[in-house]
């Protein structure tokens, strides 16, 4: 495919992501401090994971301008960006101020079972199979953010979700900092790695990468059907 054949592609199966039962559901929650402290923990196990995953993409690819992308990539995301001075992580325990987190409740969050499993599956995913699949897999989920592909139906998953600490709990944009980057940076991360898809996931290679980026989808799904789960045990 060429890269607007896989922009196509991969659009549509985010957009199918973004409607499915597990993500109405995760949207549906309505929020107070306690439920959206679920949210941030599992949120900061998630982003400290995907240091590794991208790492393992690196280490698996013998491409240098990928190993090069990724690494613009990671600076943005665990340094420095137009965000924050000290990486997203940063971000996370900021907007766990806001609800009431200390950043040792954030630092040492216990991971649910669906975060376990998800965590688990993508660090698989990205260590053990070919590149071009764990790049499919890895990137797709920065298109869960781009409101350019979702703007119609909502937005994406960190636009919603802002929404909705601001509707249910009335905070402002500067309270959630986390929300606030990952609603614009993640557009910038789509496009980042379009070009290297349509190289060198083709013939044999392009089934695959559009198998691996509908599992990663999957199992993004299942990690916000968990804290959604999580969240409606606890008592408005």
């Amino acid at each position: 495919m060429t890269e607007k054949q896989w922009h196509e592609c991969l659009g549509e199966l985010v957009r199918d992501y973004i409607r499915s039962p597990e993500l109405e559901f995760y949207f549906s929650i309505k929020m107070n401090k306690p439920r959206a402290a679920v949210m941030v923990k599992q949120q900061s196990l998630f982003v400290r994971h995907r240091r590794d995953c991208w790492a393992h993409v690196s280490a698996n690819c013998p491409v240098l301008g990928v190993k090069q992308r990724i690494l613009e990539h990671e600076y943005e995301e665990i340094i420095r960006d137009d965000f924050s001075d000290y990486g997203h992580l940063h971000l996370i325990i900021r907007q766990g101020k806001s609800v009431g987190l200390e950043p040792e409740e954030i630092i040492h969050a216990e991971p649910l079972p669906e975060t376990l499993a998800t965590l688990y599956a993508w660090s698989w995913m990205t260590s053990e199979m070919p590149w071009t699949e764990s790049l499919a897999g890895m990137t797709i989920t920065e298109w869960c953010n781009d409101d350019r592909l979702l703007g119609d139906l909502g937005g994406g998953q960190s636009t919603r979700m802002a929404k909705k600490w601001m509707e249910d709990m009335g905070f402002s944009w500067k309270e959630i900092p986390n929300l606030q980057a990952h609603s614009q940076a993640d557009e910038k991360h789509s496009d980042m790695f379009l070009p290297f898809l349509a190289e060198h996931a083709t013939g044999n290679k392009e089934a695959p990468a559009i198998q691996a980026a509908k599992d990663s989808l999957a199992f993004n799904a299942m990690y916000r059907k968990g804290i959604a789960l999580a969240q409606e045990k606890i008592p408005l």
